[in-house]
C-alpha cells in the first residue's frame, strides 16, 4: 500500500502552501526542510535522513504544506497517500507507533525550544536596554524564525480533531478502568508508558498538584485523550491527571497494544494521530507568536 518515489539532487519534492495528499518515508539520501523557499527570508529549518518521515501532518489533518522539501542528494522514498493510509498500517502495524513517535519527538523538541524562548522573553520584557548587542545576539535567532514564519501564524482549527473524537462517541471498549472522584490517575514526575482516552466523567490536568500553588491546566471530557507523550517517550509526566467526578472511566493504551487497537478500531488510531498533529500545530502557533513578541519588543 505504498509507492517507491525517487528524486534527484536539488529537486523540489513539494512546496510550501501545496495541498498535500501523501507523506513520505526516506529510504536513502537526505532532504532539506525550508521555509520561504526562493523568497526573501528563506530559511533552512532542518535536514531529514533515512528512516525519517515528512509531509505526514498534511495527510493527518488535510492542511496545506507548511514548508518546502528539497532533495539534498539523490533520494529514494516510499510515498503513502491518505487513501492508502489504513491499508499501509494494516500491512505495517509497527509504523503506527513510529509515526506517533516522530510527531512526539517534534513536540518534545519544540517544547524545549519554547521553554528557552519563554525565559528569554521574560528577561526581554524587564530589560531597560532592548537594543544592546548582547540582547540582539540572544534574540536574533527568534527574530529570524519570525521573519521566515510570519506568513504561517494562523491559529489551527480543531475541526478535524472534533470530527475524529465524535466518531468514537458511540464506540464500545472492554478495556476500561473506572476511578472515583479525587483519584490520581498519574502524577507529575512519574514515568508511565501508556496513554488514556476518557469515555465518562471528567479528568483534570494539574501542575504542582496538592501544593498551595497548584494550577489546573485544563479539564478533559469524553472523548479526549491524554498522557500520550508519556507513552511515546521516556520522559517523566509533565503534569498530574486527577478524576474530577465519580465514575470517571478511561481506556488505557500501551505501545504493544496499538496493533490490536488498530484492528479493532482504526478510528481510535486516527483520533490519536490527529490529536498529536493538532497539539504540534498549536504549539507551533504559540511559539511563532512568542517569536513575534520578541521581534516587536526589539523593534519598538
Amino acid at each position: 500500500m505504498s509507492t517507491e518515489r525517487n528524486f534527484s539532487k536539488g529537486e523540489v519534492i513539494f512546496r510550501q502552501g501545496d495541498t498535500g495528499n501523501s507523506f513520505f518515508k526516506i529510504l536513502e539520501g537526505s532532504v532539506k526542510v525550508i521555509a520561504n523557499y526562493g523568497e526573501a527570508g528563506e530559511r533552512e529549518l532542518t535536514v531529514l535522513n533515512p528512516g525519517e518521515f515528512f509531509g505526514e501532518m498534511a495527510v493527518i489533518e488535510t492542511y496545506p504544506r507548511s514548508n518546502t522539501i528539497v532533495a539534498v542528494d539523490n533520494v529514494r522514498t516510499i510515498e503513502i497517500t491518505a487513501d492508502e493510509l489504513n491499508g499501509f498500517f494494516a500491512e505495517n502495524p509497527g509504523m503506527i507507533y513510529e509515526i506517533m513517535n516522530h510527531i512526539g519527538s517534534r513536540i518534545k523538541t519544540l517544547t524545549s525550544e519554547y521553554d528557552v524562548l519563554a525565559a528569554l522573553l521574560k528577561e526581554l520584557r524587564a530589560s531597560q536596554d532592548k537594543k544592546s548587542e548582547s540582547v540582539f545576539a540572544k534574540i536574533k535567532k527568534y527574530i529570524d524564525i519570525y521573519a521566515s514564519g510570519k506568513n504561517n501564524i494562523d491559529k489551527p482549527s480543531a475541526e478535524a480533531l472534533r470530527e475524529a473524537s465524535a466518531s468514537l462517541s458511540g464506540q464500545k471498549t472492554e478495556t476500561l478502568e473506572t476511578y472515583k472522584k479525587g483519584t490520581i490517575i498519574f502524577k507529575e514526575g512519574e514515568v508511565g508508558k501508556c496513554m488514556y482516552i476518557v469515555y465518562g466523567g471528567t479528568v483534570g490536568i494539574y501542575s504542582n498538584y496538592g501544593d498551595p500553588n497548584q494550577v489546573r491546566l485544563t479539564e478533559l471530557y469524553p472523548v479526549a485523550c491524554f498522557g500520550e507523550m508519556g507513552m511515546i517517550s521516556d520522559d517523566a509526566r509533565s503534569a498530574t491527571a486527577v478524576a474530577e467526578s465519580d465514575d470517571t472511566y478511561v481506556e488505557i493504551i500501551r505501545p504493544d497494544g496499538l496493533e490490536q487497537l488498530f484492528k479493532e478500531s482504526p478510528v481510535k488510531v486516527e483520533m490519536i494521530l490527529k490529536h498529536l498533529s493538532y497539539r504540534l500545530r498549536m504549539l507551533t502557533y504559540d511559539f511563532l507568536n512568542a517569536c513575534k513578541e520578541v521581534n516587536d519588543l526589539y523593534n519598538s
